[in-house]
């Protein structure tokens, strides 16, 4: 075997880094015929025993391709871009998770550029566009773009260059497609589970009213309802502005508005937090869960609802099925392939606990 000059060891070489040159003087080879091997030329008529000496010269001397030059080359990196908010903001983590194992089978990887908030247009705009700018240099094929919570997104018109794909969010502009939860099927399934265990009287702990989440899943807990015959008394709505102390206060405000033979039976409060208050108004009140009220929540925030006691009923937000998902429709799209909708909705599964 031809080796490099005795001079240069592989640890100096691997100081200055080494190159298809030195793997190719390491096997006795030309450089044209390491490049063959490396990139799996099929076509290329190259015996067994010269290919595993190039292959033993490339792990004694440590070399790797370089990643740059063969995007380049190629046109094609194996890397996805993802934009998110998400890990400094952990709710939505299973989004990452999600797409990574999709990347993975995909043989993809992704590269994660941090966001303060996805949807930033005051001064953390310049960090928005600094990150997809980022990763376009880094010749991503294409891009993902994720949020902590259901919305529309202003996204930075460089994302326009190569495919790219929303996740729990939505183009205000309505150019690019979505994946995003199914709120309206949420409430209804919600709903229809509390009818199902006997309530018909059922209040409603909302979100702030504007938003889709609370949009969506209100409109399913009425459809749920006008399936039964029935309606939904609006002052049986009451928002607590998605935290815990306001669903403590909403919850008081429903509890108290009615005499005990008319108060509600049930809760559906539109997330867990909301939930966790509730269950300290119920409890003040020396009533019972699900006893004396049932309880439904939303989201699955497993720190709240698998410990309150009794564990909570809830509608769990789809995340990482919405990471892979997104991934799916981002290589369809690199590939040239149609996609069927600019807006995918996911199911949003009901985990029966205790609270109901």
């Amino acid at each position: 075997m031809a080796k490099i000059s005795p001079t240069t060891s592989p640890s100096a070489l691997r100081a200055r880094g080494v190159t298809m040159n030195d793997v190719a003087n390491y096997a006795g080879v030309s450089r044209t015929t390491v490049s063959f091997v490396l990139n799996n030329r099929v076509t290329a008529n190259i015996s067994e025993e010269t290919r595993g000496r190039i292959i033993e010269a490339v792990q004694a001397l440590g070399y790797r391709p370089n990643a740059g030059a063969r995007a380049l080359a190629s046109q094609r990196s194996d890397w996805y871009g993802l934009v998110t908010e998400i890990v400094t903001a952990p709710f939505a983590v299973n989004i990452i998770k999600g797409a990574q194992d999709q990347a993975w089978l995909d043989r993809r990887f992704l590269l994660i550029a941090p966001s303060d908030q996805a949807d930033a247009v005051g001064p953390n705009q310049g960090l928005e566009d600094a990150a997809t700018e980022k990763l376009l240099e880094q010749r991503v094929e294409g891009l993902l773009y994720a949020a902590t919570y259901h919305r529309a997104v202003h996204v930075p018109e460089s994302a326009h260059e190569v495919p790219t794909v929303l996740i729990n969010c939505f183009d205000a502009d309505g150019k690019l497609p979505s994946i995003v939860p199914d709120e309206r099927a949420g409430g209804r399934i919600a709903v229809e589970r509390l009818l199902q265990a006997g309530h018909s009287r059922i209040g409603v702990i909302n979100l702030d009213p504007h938003i889709p989440a609370a949009v969506g899943r209100l409109a399913g807990a009425r459809e749920a309802l006008a399936g039964a015959g029935l309606e939904l008394d609006p002052e049986l709505v009451v928002s607590g502005h998605a935290t815990a102390d306001g669903g403590y206060e909403a919850a008081c405000e429903i509890l108290d508005h009615y005499p005990k033979d008319q108060r509600p039976t049930a809760l559906f409060c539109l997330n867990d937090r909301m939930a966790m208050g509730a269950y300290d108004a119920i409890k003040e009140r020396g009533l019972t869960i699900p006893g004396d009220i049932a309880v439904i929540g939303f989201d699955n925030q497993e720190l709240i609802a698998a410990y309150l006691r009794p564990k909570l009923t809830t509608v769990a937000l789809p995340f990482e099925k919405m990471g892979a998902l997104g991934v799916q429709t981002l290589a369809a799209l690199t590939a040239g392939q149609p996609i069927t909708a600019d807006q995918q909705l996911v199911d949003c599964p009901l985990l029966e606990r205790s609270s109901v």
